[in-house]
């Protein structure tokens, strides 16, 4: 894409960035009486755009920059939820649309056909190779957890490499961080659990910041030794709050995305602004379900303030 399309797309973005939702709107929501209520404050902020999904943002974002491989990456996690629920409902038959999410670079409509006739040059390139060895891992050992690992493990190392390949550098450090995010929690959860050295090197990733082979290493010595290989590598607030509350931590990291995301927002060329926010429009889904979440199950205004991510605006 040419940089003068590039700055017609960024100046459109940070026309809509008006329509996100502020801190202040966010707390009127929260404390908002009831249903109608709320439904009427985000008509007023949103007006018709009330009800936009990821998916429609991503829509907006394609018109500007249809042919972008560095912008495909944001929904890499998506591409490969989506294997992962095809491959599951090809062995349990159950129906894979109920599990497919959106926005995806994949043909939803025919990927468990693709998948059924073992036609992986069908599929976009970033996922073909995962996609033929997952099955073939499922098939010679039938155990869903480990597919599972393997094939989140595969998103983060083919999310790194992509960025390297052709993505800028916001969008390497996008990978960096959604790897050593995941990581952590994988080697964490695996520690607890006291899962086997095979295991964990099919779960755990690696990426430069904390690397597979010490994290394995350390995961298999008990999560004490996994803390303090974090607490000295720079991820030390990462290490208190996972012991803290898992919730906790998973706020964290969908906080250091939004401090990235930020980042971008005084750019006026190039994908970053249209990454940030696409980035911005998710967190934001995501503030909504959990009031809505906490509200339908009774929880007081200082509980939802502690799970609300951080916001773009």
């Amino acid at each position: 894409m040419s940089t003068t399309k590039y700055a017609n797309a960024v100046a459109a973005i940070k026309a809509m960035e008006n329509t996100l939702l502020t801190r202040n709107d966010m707390e009127q929501l929260i404390g908002a009486s009831g249903k109608s209520e709320i439904e009427a404050l985000l008509s007023a902020k949103k007006g018709a755009s009330e009800t936009e999904s990821a998916e429609t943002v991503w829509k907006m974002i394609q018109s500007y920059a249809p042919e972008s491989r560095e912008l495909e990456i944001l929904l890499y996690k998506n591409d490969f939820h989506n294997l992962k629920a095809a491959l599951k409902s090809m062995i349990s038959g159950r129906e894979a649309s109920h599990y497919y999410v959106r926005p995806t670079n994949l043909d939803l409509e025919h990927l468990s056909g693709i998948l059924a006739e073992k036609d992986y040059g069908s599929l976009p390139v970033h996922i073909r190779e995962t996609a033929r060895e997952a099955y073939e891992m499922l098939v010679r050992t039938s155990d869903g957890q480990l597919g599972d690992s393997f094939i989140d493990a595969e998103t983060l190392r083919i999310i790194q490499k992509d960025s390297e390949d052709f993505g800028g550098e916001f969008m390497q450090r996008y990978a960096q961080l959604t790897a050593v995010c995941a990581d952590i929690k994988t080697a964490y959860r695996c520690s607890k659990m006291k899962k086997s050295r095979v295991f964990l090197e099919t779960a755990v990733c690696g990426s430069k910041e904390l690397g597979k082979d010490v994290l394995v290493n350390a995961a298999l010595e008990g999560t004490e030794s996994l803390m303090t290989l974090l607490e000295g590598s720079g991820y030390s607030e990462a290490a208190r709050l996972l012991n803290e509350s898992a919730a906790q931590f998973e706020k964290w990291c969908d906080d250091v995305i939004m401090e990235l995301a930020q980042t971008a927002r005084m750019k006026s060329f190039g994908a970053e602004p249209l990454a940030a926010y696409y980035l911005a429009a998710e967190a934001e889904q995501k503030n909504l379900r959990i009031i809505s979440v906490c509200r339908e199950f009774g929880a007081d205004r200082e509980t939802i303030n502690e799970r609300m991510r951080m916001l773009y605006v």
